[in-house]
């Protein structure tokens, strides 16, 4: 019964359900851990001693991914994670997204923090 199996075909031919993996050029991969660096520093700045903050890249069948994720001394850790485009990755990722990711992920870990450590009185900003 192979005809079921998206998978079933001549071997060395990709099947149905098997998308083709998308490869980096060196200089998108350098470009895409430069701006993730650079993420996870503006992200540090933000915070004060005690956060950890890292990153992730990965490439694979839907192209690279970055992720960058923070762990706050107490509560949840959180993260964010993008897909540039390969074009994008050429011209650099822009200093406002890159900004914008790292004051929403300070903020998250902040608040984590206060919903772990504080008396549960957080009155919400926006509905």
């Amino acid at each position: 019964m192979n005809g079921n199996n998206p998978y079933a075909g001549a071997p060395g031919v990709a099947g149905a359900g098997e998308p083709e993996p998308v490869d980096l050029s060196p200089d998108q991969e350098r470009a895409l851990r430069t701006a993730v660096a650079g993420i996870v520093d503006r992200t540090e700045s933000y915070l004060p001693d005690g956060y950890i903050v890292g990153s992730e890249l990965s490439v694979g069948t839907g192209g690279a991914t970055a992720t960058v994720a923070v762990n706050p001394p107490a509560g949840h850790p959180v993260s964010a994670g993008f897909a540039p485009d390969p074009e994008e990755l050429e011209t650099g990722i822009e200093d406002t997204d890159a900004e914008e990711v790292a004051k929403g992920l300070a903020a998250s870990a902040a608040v984590q923090v206060m919903n772990a450590v504080g008396d549960g009185e957080l009155t919400p900003t926006a509905k």
